[in-house]
This record gives C-alpha cells, structure tokens and sequence, in this order.
C-alpha cells in the first residue's frame, strides 16, 4: 500500500504541468488558435520563476513573475495570429525558439555557466501540493467555463464559426487575445510547478518535450477540459512507470521514449479520428 500511495503522488507530480499546459491548449484551440508555443511558453514560466525568486529570495514574487512570462509567449501569439494574420504554426514555433534560447542565455547570466542557474528558494512540498489542487480546480472550472456560461459559448464559437460571432455582434479576434492570455496564465503556472513546485532550479532543457505532449493530450481528450486533464494523467502514470519498470530491468531509454511515442501516436491518429473545432489554425 505505501508503494501504491508513492506511485500515485509520482504520477501526480509528472501530470500537473501537462494539465496546466493541456488546459492552455484546449483554451486556445477552442478559440480558434493553434497553440504551438505551450513548451516556450512552460520554459519561459520556469525560467522567470527561478529568476524572480533568486533575486527577490521569494517563491511567491517568482510565481508572478512566471504568469507573466507564460501570458507574454501565448498573449504574444494571441495578438500575432489575430491583427497581424501571422501563421500559427510559424509563429509558436518562433516562440518556442526565442523562450527556449532565451533561458538557455539567462542561465549564463545569473550563474556564469551554462546549464543549470544556482538553487532557488522554492515552495518545497506544501506548495507542490497546493499546485497539484490548484491544476484540478483549473480543469473543473474551465470546463464549468466553457459549457455552462455565455463566455464559453462565444469562445467554443470562434473556434467553430466566426462569421457567425461576428453576426451577433461580437468581436472574435478580442475573444482570441482574450483566451491566449488566460492560456499564458494556465501554461506559467505549469512551468512554476517545474522549476519552483518539483524542482529548485531550471536546467536548460526541463520542459523536454512536454508541451508538445500536452498538445496530445488536448487530442486525446477531445479537446474537453475534463478530456484532456484526464489524459495528461495517463502521460503522467506512463512517466511515473519509468521509475518502477528500471527497477525489473527494462532499458531505460525505452521507459522515457515510452510517452513520446504514445503522444506521437495520438497525434496521427491510430488511437480513433476525432474532430478538431472547424476553425482551430484557421486565420480571421
């Protein structure tokens, strides 16, 4: 039982910044934006968090400073994509570029050498937990968001048709804006839980990929709040395996390409066709 208790909180732990992210990614594409950028977006959180905190010496002014570094990378693209008609993908991809090499330089600048900054007051395991609530909140009330209020409803129509939003009077290029910015807050806060829940520190390369997995979980999930938390914790339990099938002998670099692979596989399809909002990528 102690073990079963240990692999649940590991899978927890692994799950909560793919929930943050696969939250921002369903935001975005209900929206009607193809949200490319979630893994800049999760370093530029980390690395702002670990920054803020070194030189304030609080957890809680880093976690400030995170949000806003995830709401510029999506609030960045929201406005690309929207009054200057940008391709999406081009432009989360350029994202992901400029926040992951901007960290990797902001690491020499704090600690002289590259890699790794120096440790960093964090918020250690109460605040890790806190996090872990905080992302299942996140899911219950995006979803009461999106199907049980007048925004969600206009939102989920810009994704669809918005021609159609625009007949009724509203603008859905500010919708857009408006759901990458809350998506900015969602994806900070997944890259907070790295460097300051799970971790002291950002190493270049934390995010490894995770941003890309929450876009399969957004898939996975049906592009559902609740859908796509709920496969965000699969990859978690697929990540938090690793630890227990090297202890029986498997190869270890098979155990950490086991979720890469898996969210390839969603990506393409093998799992089931579904339905992506008719207007997700799609620029108006």
């Amino acid at each position: 039982m102690p073990d079963l208790i240990g692999f649940c909180e590991l899978v927890l732990v692994k799950a909560t910044p793919l929930i943050f992210a696969a939250l921002a990614g369903v935001l975005c594409e209900r929206s009607g934006i193809l949200n490319i950028a979630l893994e800049g977006a999760l370093a530029a959180g980390a690395f702002a968090a670990v920054a803020a905190s070194y030189e304030t010496g609080s957890p809680l002014l880093g976690a400030v400073a995170g949000v806003l570094a995830g709401v510029l990378v999506c609030g960045t693209l929201g406005v690309a994509a929207t009054r200057f008609r940008v391709d999406q993908i081009v432009a989360g991809t350029g994202l992901n570029v400029l926040a992951i090499g901007g960290a990797a330089f902001g690491i020499v600048v704090m600690s002289g050498t590259p890699g790794v900054t120096p440790e960093v007051h964090a918020f250690g395991p109460s605040g890790e937990a806190v996090l872990v609530i905080l992302a299942m909140c996140c899911a219950l009330g995006l979803h009461f968001a999106l199907y049980r209020t007048p925004w969600g409803l206009h939102l989920r129509a810009c994704g669809e048709n918005p021609e159609a939003v625009v007949s009724a009077g509203l603008d859905p290029r500010r919708i857009r804006v408006v759901a990458t910015l809350i998506a900015g807050v969602l994806a900070g806060l997944g890259g907070i839980f790295l460097s300051l829940g799970e971790l002291d520190i950002y190493s270049d390369g934390m995010t490894a990929g995770r941003g890309f997995i929450a876009l399969a979980a957004v898939i996975f999930g049906r592009w559902t709040p609740l859908g796509a938390c709920a496969a965000a914790i699969a990859f978690g339990a697929l990540s938090a395996l690793q630890f227990v099938l090297q202890r029986a002998g498997v190869p270890s670099e098979l155990l950490q390409a086991l979720p890469y692979v898996v969210a390839l596989a969603a990506l393409t399809g093998i799992f089931g066709k579904s339905r992506a909002p008719a207007a997700d990528g799609v620029v108006f």
